[in-house]
Protein backbone atom coordinates (compact mmCIF):
# COMPACT_ATOMS: atom_id res chain seq x y z
CA UNK A 1 0.00 0.00 0.00
CA UNK A 2 1.64 3.14 -1.07
CA UNK A 3 0.28 6.32 -0.15
CA UNK A 4 0.97 9.58 -2.73
CA UNK A 5 2.64 12.28 -1.37
CA UNK A 6 1.62 13.87 -4.40
CA UNK A 7 3.71 17.06 -5.44
CA UNK A 8 5.51 17.12 -1.96
CA UNK A 9 6.77 13.45 -2.22
CA UNK A 10 7.59 14.73 -5.95
CA UNK A 11 9.50 17.08 -4.79
CA UNK A 12 11.64 16.16 -1.86
CA UNK A 13 11.88 12.51 -3.22
CA UNK A 14 12.86 12.87 -6.66
CA UNK A 15 16.68 12.70 -6.12
CA UNK A 16 15.89 8.72 -4.63
CA UNK A 17 16.88 10.07 -1.23
CA UNK A 18 13.69 9.33 0.40
CA UNK A 19 12.06 6.45 2.14
CA UNK A 20 9.20 3.90 1.14
CA UNK A 21 6.47 6.09 0.85
CA UNK A 22 4.23 6.07 3.70
CA UNK A 23 2.34 2.74 3.75
CA UNK A 24 -1.82 2.65 4.36
CA UNK A 25 -4.43 5.16 4.87
CA UNK A 26 -6.23 5.32 7.73
CA UNK A 27 -8.86 3.29 9.24
CA UNK A 28 -12.66 5.50 9.16
CA UNK A 29 -14.63 2.34 10.23
CA UNK A 30 -15.80 3.39 13.98
CA UNK A 31 -15.58 -1.01 14.94
CA UNK A 32 -13.23 -1.72 17.57
CA UNK A 33 -13.43 -5.79 18.11
CA UNK A 34 -12.13 -8.07 15.81
CA UNK A 35 -12.54 -11.65 15.31
CA UNK A 36 -13.04 -14.62 12.89
CA UNK A 37 -15.70 -16.31 14.75
CA UNK A 38 -19.14 -15.69 15.38
CA UNK A 39 -20.83 -15.84 19.43
CA UNK A 40 -19.43 -14.75 22.67
CA UNK A 41 -15.89 -14.37 22.97
CA UNK A 42 -14.15 -16.64 25.18
CA UNK A 43 -11.07 -15.59 25.07
CA UNK A 44 -10.74 -11.48 24.48
CA UNK A 45 -6.94 -9.89 23.46
CA UNK A 46 -6.74 -6.42 24.28
CA UNK A 47 -4.41 -4.68 21.52
CA UNK A 48 -2.85 -2.10 24.05
CA UNK A 49 -0.84 0.89 22.10
CA UNK A 50 -0.23 4.32 21.60
CA UNK A 51 -2.73 5.65 18.84
CA UNK A 52 -2.92 7.89 16.52
CA UNK A 53 -5.19 10.43 15.01
CA UNK A 54 -6.62 8.99 12.61
CA UNK A 55 -7.54 12.40 10.84
CA UNK A 56 -5.63 15.84 11.27
CA UNK A 57 -8.98 17.21 13.23
CA UNK A 58 -7.99 14.65 16.09
CA UNK A 59 -4.76 15.84 16.68
CA UNK A 60 -5.20 17.99 19.31
CA UNK A 61 -7.05 15.98 21.54
CA UNK A 62 -4.83 13.46 21.20
CA UNK A 63 -2.03 15.98 22.38
CA UNK A 64 -3.47 17.21 25.18
CA UNK A 65 -3.98 13.25 26.60
CA UNK A 66 -0.34 12.64 25.28
CA UNK A 67 1.28 15.99 27.43
CA UNK A 68 -1.19 15.61 30.45
CA UNK A 69 -0.15 11.88 31.08
CA UNK A 70 2.60 11.93 33.53
CA UNK A 71 3.88 8.41 33.13
CA UNK A 72 4.84 9.91 29.89
CA UNK A 73 5.78 13.23 30.30
CA UNK A 74 6.02 14.48 34.06
CA UNK A 75 5.73 18.25 34.62
CA UNK A 76 5.27 18.00 38.13
CA UNK A 77 2.12 19.27 39.68
CA UNK A 78 1.22 21.58 36.70
CA UNK A 79 0.76 18.27 34.58
CA UNK A 80 -2.71 19.63 33.45
CA UNK A 81 -2.22 23.23 33.01
CA UNK A 82 1.75 22.81 31.92
CA UNK A 83 0.17 19.88 29.66
CA UNK A 84 -2.71 21.63 27.96
CA UNK A 85 -0.47 24.73 26.89
CA UNK A 86 2.57 22.68 25.51
CA UNK A 87 -0.43 20.51 23.26
CA UNK A 88 -2.37 23.85 22.23
CA UNK A 89 0.97 25.31 21.12
CA UNK A 90 2.36 22.01 19.24
CA UNK A 91 -1.20 21.21 17.87
CA UNK A 92 -0.87 23.22 14.41
CA UNK A 93 2.49 22.00 14.01
CA UNK A 94 1.82 18.14 14.44
CA UNK A 95 -1.74 18.40 12.88
CA UNK A 96 0.07 19.36 9.66
CA UNK A 97 2.07 16.84 9.81
CA UNK A 98 -0.31 13.74 9.69
CA UNK A 99 -2.41 16.23 6.93
CA UNK A 100 0.70 15.22 4.99
CA UNK A 101 0.71 11.35 5.82
CA UNK A 102 -3.01 11.53 5.36
CA UNK A 103 -3.55 10.74 9.21
CA UNK A 104 -2.01 7.97 11.22
CA UNK A 105 -2.66 4.82 9.77
CA UNK A 106 -1.79 2.57 13.37
CA UNK A 107 -5.34 2.00 13.76
CA UNK A 108 -6.10 0.19 10.90
CA UNK A 109 -2.66 -2.18 10.90
CA UNK A 110 -3.68 -2.87 14.59
CA UNK A 111 -6.90 -3.42 13.60
CA UNK A 112 -5.56 -5.95 11.04
CA UNK A 113 -3.09 -7.65 13.26
CA UNK A 114 -5.76 -8.56 15.30
CA UNK A 115 -7.96 -9.93 12.96
CA UNK A 116 -4.58 -12.22 11.56
CA UNK A 117 -4.02 -12.89 15.13
CA UNK A 118 -7.53 -14.52 16.04
CA UNK A 119 -7.71 -16.37 13.07
CA UNK A 120 -4.65 -18.12 13.91
CA UNK A 121 -5.30 -18.22 17.47
CA UNK A 122 -8.84 -20.20 16.62
CA UNK A 123 -6.74 -22.65 14.67
CA UNK A 124 -3.92 -23.19 17.05
CA UNK A 125 -5.66 -22.99 20.64
CA UNK A 126 -9.11 -24.30 19.86
CA UNK A 127 -9.61 -24.87 23.50
CA UNK A 128 -9.89 -20.67 24.23
CA UNK A 129 -11.34 -20.10 21.16
CA UNK A 130 -13.35 -18.13 20.22
CA UNK A 131 -11.26 -15.21 20.25
CA UNK A 132 -11.54 -11.79 19.95
CA UNK A 133 -9.17 -8.92 19.69
CA UNK A 134 -10.31 -5.94 20.90
CA UNK A 135 -8.09 -2.09 20.48
CA UNK A 136 -7.24 0.21 23.35
CA UNK A 137 -5.34 3.03 22.77
CA UNK A 138 -4.14 5.43 25.28
CA UNK A 139 -4.56 8.94 23.34
CA UNK A 140 -6.53 8.54 20.36
CA UNK A 141 -9.58 6.35 20.11
CA UNK A 142 -10.90 3.81 20.38
CA UNK A 143 -9.52 4.52 24.41
CA UNK A 144 -9.29 1.89 27.24
CA UNK A 145 -12.95 2.66 28.76
CA UNK A 146 -14.61 2.40 25.21
CA UNK A 147 -13.26 -1.36 24.99
CA UNK A 148 -14.17 -2.22 28.53
CA UNK A 149 -17.54 -1.19 27.95
CA UNK A 150 -17.41 -2.98 24.08
CA UNK A 151 -15.98 -6.15 26.06
CA UNK A 152 -18.76 -6.14 28.30
CA UNK A 153 -21.80 -5.81 25.98
CA UNK A 154 -20.14 -8.61 24.22
CA UNK A 155 -20.11 -10.61 27.41
CA UNK A 156 -16.40 -11.09 27.49
CA UNK A 157 -15.05 -13.10 31.06
CA UNK A 158 -11.46 -13.45 30.12
CA UNK A 159 -9.09 -11.02 28.78
CA UNK A 160 -5.18 -10.67 28.09
CA UNK A 161 -4.15 -7.05 27.90
CA UNK A 162 -1.69 -7.28 25.37
CA UNK A 163 0.95 -4.67 24.95
CA UNK A 164 2.09 -3.80 20.94
CA UNK A 165 5.22 -2.33 22.31
CA UNK A 166 8.11 -5.35 22.07
CA UNK A 167 10.20 -3.84 24.56
CA UNK A 168 8.85 -2.37 28.11
CA UNK A 169 8.66 1.21 29.29
CA UNK A 170 6.88 2.92 32.22
CA UNK A 171 6.24 5.98 29.07
CA UNK A 172 3.99 3.17 27.27
CA UNK A 173 2.99 -0.06 28.19
CA UNK A 174 3.62 1.17 31.84
CA UNK A 175 1.12 4.10 31.24
CA UNK A 176 -1.11 2.08 29.19
CA UNK A 177 -1.78 -0.39 31.98
CA UNK A 178 -2.22 1.90 34.80
CA UNK A 179 -4.68 3.49 32.51
CA UNK A 180 -6.52 0.24 32.05
CA UNK A 181 -6.40 -0.56 35.69
CA UNK A 182 -7.86 3.17 36.63
CA UNK A 183 -10.68 2.96 34.14
CA UNK A 184 -11.83 -0.31 35.24
CA UNK A 185 -11.86 1.20 38.64
CA UNK A 186 -13.66 4.33 37.70
CA UNK A 187 -16.05 2.13 35.41
CA UNK A 188 -16.81 -0.13 38.31
CA UNK A 189 -15.47 -3.43 36.83
CA UNK A 190 -12.61 -4.56 38.78
CA UNK A 191 -14.56 -8.26 39.31
CA UNK A 192 -16.54 -7.92 35.66
CA UNK A 193 -13.33 -9.53 33.67
CA UNK A 194 -10.59 -12.15 34.54
CA UNK A 195 -6.76 -10.83 33.47
CA UNK A 196 -3.70 -11.82 32.51
CA UNK A 197 -0.48 -9.59 30.66
CA UNK A 198 1.26 -10.08 28.06
CA UNK A 199 4.14 -6.71 29.13
CA UNK A 200 6.94 -6.80 26.94
CA UNK A 201 8.55 -9.70 23.98
CA UNK A 202 11.69 -8.01 22.66
CA UNK A 203 13.71 -11.62 22.08
CA UNK A 204 9.82 -13.44 20.38
CA UNK A 205 11.51 -15.37 17.41
CA UNK A 206 8.89 -14.32 15.31
CA UNK A 207 8.48 -10.91 15.98
CA UNK A 208 12.56 -10.91 15.51
CA UNK A 209 12.10 -13.00 12.34
CA UNK A 210 9.36 -10.39 10.88
CA UNK A 211 11.74 -7.52 11.37
CA UNK A 212 15.08 -9.69 9.90
CA UNK A 213 12.27 -10.27 6.62
CA UNK A 214 11.87 -6.25 7.03
CA UNK A 215 15.02 -5.67 6.48
CA UNK A 216 15.85 -8.46 3.51
CA UNK A 217 12.99 -6.51 1.48
CA UNK A 218 14.32 -3.17 2.50
CA UNK A 219 18.08 -4.06 1.21
CA UNK A 220 16.82 -5.31 -2.29
CA UNK A 221 15.77 -1.74 -2.68
CA UNK A 222 19.58 -0.96 -3.46
CA UNK A 223 21.24 -2.27 -6.29
CA UNK A 224 22.85 -5.41 -5.68
CA UNK A 225 26.58 -4.25 -6.61
CA UNK A 226 25.61 -1.46 -3.39
CA UNK A 227 23.95 -3.79 -1.06
CA UNK A 228 27.46 -4.20 0.96
CA UNK A 229 27.77 -0.85 1.73
CA UNK A 230 24.84 -0.25 3.79
CA UNK A 231 24.42 0.10 7.02
CA UNK A 232 21.60 -0.55 9.61
CA UNK A 233 20.33 2.74 11.16
CA UNK A 234 18.25 0.92 13.89
CA UNK A 235 15.80 3.66 15.19
CA UNK A 236 13.44 3.44 18.47
CA UNK A 237 11.71 6.23 20.43
CA UNK A 238 13.98 8.08 22.93
CA UNK A 239 13.45 8.46 26.74
CA UNK A 240 13.86 11.48 29.09
CA UNK A 241 17.28 10.41 30.30
CA UNK A 242 15.62 10.89 33.96
CA UNK A 243 12.95 8.10 33.11
CA UNK A 244 16.80 6.06 31.97
CA UNK A 245 18.37 6.94 35.30
CA UNK A 246 15.11 5.72 37.37
CA UNK A 247 16.12 1.92 36.01
CA UNK A 248 13.29 1.71 33.45
CA UNK A 249 14.12 -1.36 31.17
CA UNK A 250 13.14 0.22 27.58
CA UNK A 251 16.72 1.09 26.29
CA UNK A 252 18.41 -2.11 27.34
CA UNK A 253 15.29 -4.37 25.59
CA UNK A 254 15.54 -2.05 22.64
CA UNK A 255 19.51 -2.95 22.61
CA UNK A 256 18.31 -6.72 23.23
CA UNK A 257 15.92 -6.50 20.09
CA UNK A 258 18.89 -5.53 18.17
CA UNK A 259 21.35 -7.91 19.44
CA UNK A 260 19.19 -10.57 18.72
CA UNK A 261 18.23 -9.12 15.10
CA UNK A 262 21.75 -8.66 13.75
CA UNK A 263 22.45 -12.67 14.80
CA UNK A 264 19.65 -14.06 12.79
CA UNK A 265 20.02 -11.63 10.54
CA UNK A 266 23.59 -13.36 10.40
CA UNK A 267 22.48 -16.89 10.60
CA UNK A 268 20.48 -16.27 7.51
CA UNK A 269 23.91 -14.33 5.63
CA UNK A 270 25.53 -17.36 6.09
CA UNK A 271 23.29 -19.82 4.75
CA UNK A 272 23.14 -17.73 1.39
CA UNK A 273 19.33 -17.13 2.08
CA UNK A 274 19.54 -12.83 1.78
CA UNK A 275 19.67 -10.16 -0.06
CA UNK A 276 23.43 -9.66 0.98
CA UNK A 277 26.10 -11.83 0.88
CA UNK A 278 27.85 -9.74 3.53
CA UNK A 279 26.45 -8.89 7.42
CA UNK A 280 25.33 -5.36 7.36
CA UNK A 281 27.12 -3.21 9.77
CA UNK A 282 25.10 -1.35 11.91
CA UNK A 283 24.03 1.52 14.88
CA UNK A 284 21.26 2.02 17.07
CA UNK A 285 20.24 5.59 17.80
CA UNK A 286 17.07 7.71 19.23
CA UNK A 287 14.28 9.74 17.93
CA UNK A 288 11.56 12.07 18.40
CA UNK A 289 13.01 13.83 21.66
CA UNK A 290 10.29 16.56 23.00
CA UNK A 291 11.47 19.60 25.01
CA UNK A 292 14.82 20.76 26.25
CA UNK A 293 15.37 18.58 28.96
CA UNK A 294 18.14 15.82 27.96
CA UNK A 295 16.84 12.56 26.18
CA UNK A 296 18.80 9.18 25.17
CA UNK A 297 21.31 9.72 22.59
CA UNK A 298 22.94 9.65 20.10
CA UNK A 299 19.75 10.80 18.37
CA UNK A 300 18.89 9.39 14.97
CA UNK A 301 19.43 12.87 13.71
CA UNK A 302 22.89 13.19 14.76
CA UNK A 303 23.60 10.04 13.80
CA UNK A 304 23.13 10.92 10.31
CA UNK A 305 25.08 13.69 10.55
CA UNK A 306 27.96 11.70 11.77
CA UNK A 307 27.40 9.01 9.20
CA UNK A 308 27.58 11.51 6.47
CA UNK A 309 31.01 13.00 7.49
CA UNK A 310 32.44 9.22 7.41
CA UNK A 311 31.39 9.05 3.76
CA UNK A 312 28.18 6.35 4.59
CA UNK A 313 26.27 6.64 1.12
CA UNK A 314 24.21 3.85 2.33
CA UNK A 315 21.95 3.87 4.90
CA UNK A 316 18.66 1.53 5.81
CA UNK A 317 16.45 3.00 8.70
CA UNK A 318 15.12 0.51 10.89
CA UNK A 319 12.72 1.56 13.10
CA UNK A 320 13.11 -1.33 15.39
CA UNK A 321 10.69 -0.31 18.87
CA UNK A 322 7.88 0.48 16.30
CA UNK A 323 5.33 -2.32 14.95
CA UNK A 324 3.52 -0.53 12.40
CA UNK A 325 4.00 2.85 10.79
CA UNK A 326 2.84 5.77 11.98
CA UNK A 327 3.98 9.46 11.93
CA UNK A 328 7.18 8.39 13.70
CA UNK A 329 7.86 6.67 10.66
CA UNK A 330 6.53 8.26 7.91
CA UNK A 331 6.53 11.72 8.66
CA UNK A 332 9.75 11.73 10.90
CA UNK A 333 12.24 9.09 9.11
CA UNK A 334 10.38 8.92 5.66
CA UNK A 335 10.54 13.33 5.22
CA UNK A 336 12.62 14.67 7.71
CA UNK A 337 15.41 12.42 8.16
CA UNK A 338 15.44 11.84 4.33
CA UNK A 339 15.86 15.31 3.64
CA UNK A 340 18.36 15.57 6.40
CA UNK A 341 20.30 12.85 5.06
CA UNK A 342 20.06 14.20 1.71
CA UNK A 343 21.62 17.50 3.17
CA UNK A 344 24.35 15.19 4.74
CA UNK A 345 25.38 13.64 1.42
CA UNK A 346 23.76 10.23 2.37
CA UNK A 347 22.44 9.87 -1.07
CA UNK A 348 20.95 6.54 -0.92
CA UNK A 349 18.67 6.47 2.12
CA UNK A 350 15.71 4.12 3.10
CA UNK A 351 13.53 2.90 5.82
CA UNK A 352 12.13 -0.52 6.33
CA UNK A 353 8.18 -0.87 6.51
CA UNK A 354 6.46 -1.41 9.65
CA UNK A 355 5.47 -4.79 10.49
CA UNK A 356 2.14 -3.53 9.45
CA UNK A 357 0.30 -6.66 7.30
CA UNK A 358 3.33 -9.33 7.59
CA UNK A 359 2.08 -12.86 7.89
CA UNK A 360 5.22 -13.46 9.54
CA UNK A 361 4.22 -10.70 11.90
CA UNK A 362 0.72 -11.84 12.54
CA UNK A 363 1.74 -15.60 13.27
CA UNK A 364 4.02 -14.43 15.99
CA UNK A 365 1.39 -12.41 17.89
CA UNK A 366 -0.44 -15.53 17.80
CA UNK A 367 2.43 -17.71 19.03
CA UNK A 368 2.58 -15.20 21.82
CA UNK A 369 -0.54 -15.24 22.88
CA UNK A 370 -0.76 -19.42 22.83
CA UNK A 371 2.26 -19.57 25.02
CA UNK A 372 1.26 -16.86 27.38
CA UNK A 373 -2.31 -19.25 27.82
CA UNK A 374 -0.45 -22.58 27.96
CA UNK A 375 2.47 -21.31 30.41
CA UNK A 376 -0.43 -20.93 32.79
CA UNK A 377 1.52 -17.09 33.72
CA UNK A 378 -0.05 -13.90 34.59
CA UNK A 379 2.76 -11.61 33.35
CA UNK A 380 6.06 -11.86 32.68
CA UNK A 381 8.84 -12.44 35.96
CA UNK A 382 9.79 -8.95 35.24
CA UNK A 383 6.05 -6.81 35.33
CA UNK A 384 6.18 -6.51 38.83
CA UNK A 385 10.02 -5.63 39.16
CA UNK A 386 9.69 -1.85 39.37
CA UNK A 387 12.05 0.92 38.34
CA UNK A 388 14.69 1.16 40.83
CA UNK A 389 13.95 4.68 41.45
CA UNK A 390 9.56 4.66 41.15
CA UNK A 391 8.13 5.96 43.52
CA UNK A 392 4.28 5.55 42.55
CA UNK A 393 2.23 3.11 44.44
CA UNK A 394 0.33 1.97 42.01
CA UNK A 395 2.37 0.82 38.81
CA UNK A 396 2.74 -2.65 38.33
CA UNK A 397 -0.23 -3.74 39.69
CA UNK A 398 -2.92 -6.40 37.94
CA UNK A 399 -6.97 -6.25 39.24
CA UNK A 400 -8.80 -9.50 39.76
CA UNK A 401 -5.99 -11.84 37.88
CA UNK A 402 -7.56 -14.96 35.56
CA UNK A 403 -7.38 -17.76 38.26
CA UNK A 404 -8.01 -20.90 36.05
CA UNK A 405 -6.47 -21.54 32.58
CA UNK A 406 -8.35 -21.00 29.34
Amino acid sequence: NIFDFGMLKALRWASGAGCQAARGASSTGMARGMATTTGKPKTAVLMMNMGGPATPAETGPFLKRLFTDGDIIPLGPLQNILGNYIAKRRTPKVEAQYEMIGGSPIRKWTEHQGEEMCRLLDELRPESAPHKAYTAFRYAHPLADEALKEMDADGVERVIAFSQYPQWSCTTTGSSMNDLWQQLKELRMEERFQWSVIDRWPLHQGYLDAVVDRINTGLQEFDEEDRKKVLLLFSAHSLPMKVVAKGDHYVGEVAASVHAVMQRMAARVHATDFATTAVPKHVLAWQSKVGFLPWMVPKTSDALEALGKRNSRHVLVVPIAFTSDHVETLFEIGIEYAEEAADHGITHFKCTEGLNGSPIFARALADIVVTHLDSGELYSPQYKVKCLGCVKPLCRQIINPAVAPC
